[in-house]
């Protein structure tokens, strides 16, 4: 009964995060599988794509209603998120379960010192500034405008590119959704507001989880026993966190859930080197 209680709670408190942050709750289901629930860092990986997957996609369907996705941005992020995934599954299968404990706690701390940083700046909106080449060039000001304009849409979107292919790794390797990376990439780079990085990160994170499990069909065995409960539990408590995204301050919500990731970074590292045979 033990083991059902905490898959039930670590559930519904990550189900919480990941509606109310679009991400960032599912860095927290494998340090739980594994320290809590027991399982091997393989399976627990395994086991957290199916559980973030599926969470996700249930606390899309609030941001969606509400018109909080851009599904064009979803489906070209996630698809190439996808590529670097398959390839992060199969390098997961050859890494020491020790090296995965310790890489996801370092991803932790920079997940936790990336939403404070994002907290610590206003985010901007699309740029609607005139390029410095129109304003200080008179001839040929239409020509030089939309070159300048082209460029900086090219580097944002060459950035988000980027952001995708390192998210697709660490979902197949880590088994984490990387929402923690989807948003602020969403927000800086293409000037999303806030609402719409969180619910088009949901659908990036779908495409994602999907495209990692796919290449471990047939060579992974899945733990149902809690993985159903514990994906039950998300599911339905990420209902509530996309309410809670609409009445609470995402700079509150980010802060502490930083703080939460810190701890939890610490315990993972320290719990794997202390369990290392000396």
């Amino acid at each position: 009964m033990a083991p059902l209680l905490i898959a039930l709670a670590a559930g519904a408190v990550i189900g919480l995060c990941l509606g109310a942050l679009g991400g960032g709750g599912s860095i927290l289901t494998v340090p739980v599988l594994v320290s809590l629930l027991h399982l091997d860092p393989h399976a627990a990986t395994c086991a957290a794509l199916i559980i973030v997957g599926l969470s996700a996609l249930t606390a899309t369907i609030g941001h969606a209603r509400a018109g909080h996705v851009d599904w064009r941005a979803a489906a070209i992020f996630g698809v190439v998120a996808s590529v670097t995934a398959f390839g992060g599954s199969i390098a997961n299968r050859a890494a020491d379960p020790e090296v995965l404990m310790l890489a996801l706690s370092v991803v932790m701390l920079l997940a936790a010192g990336a939403m404070l940083y994002r907290t610590r700046r206003t985010a901007p909106g699309p740029d609607t500034s005139e390029p410095p080449d129109k304003q200080h060039v008179s001839g040929g000001t239409t020509t030089l405008t939309r070159t300048g304009t082209r460029t900086r849409a090219a580097t944002r979107i060459a950035r988000v590119l980027a952001v995708a292919l390192v998210v697709g790794f660490l979902t197949g390797f880590l088994g984490v959704g990387g929402g923690f990376l989807i948003v602020p990439a969403l927000v800086l780079a293409l000037g999303f507001s806030m609402p719409v990085a969180v619910g088009t990160s949901l659908v990036i994170i779908v495409i994602t989880t999907a495209g990692a499990f796919a290449e471990r069909i047939g060579s992974t065995t899945v733990d149902w026993h809690v993985v159903l409960p514990f994906t039950v539990a998300a599911i339905a408590a990420s209902f509530f966190g996309t309410r809670i995204s609409e009445r609470v301050s995402p700079t509150a919500l980010t802060r502490s859930f930083a703080i939460v990731l810190i701890a939890v970074a610490a315990f993972v590292a320290a719990d794997t080197v202390f369990a290392l045979p000396m």
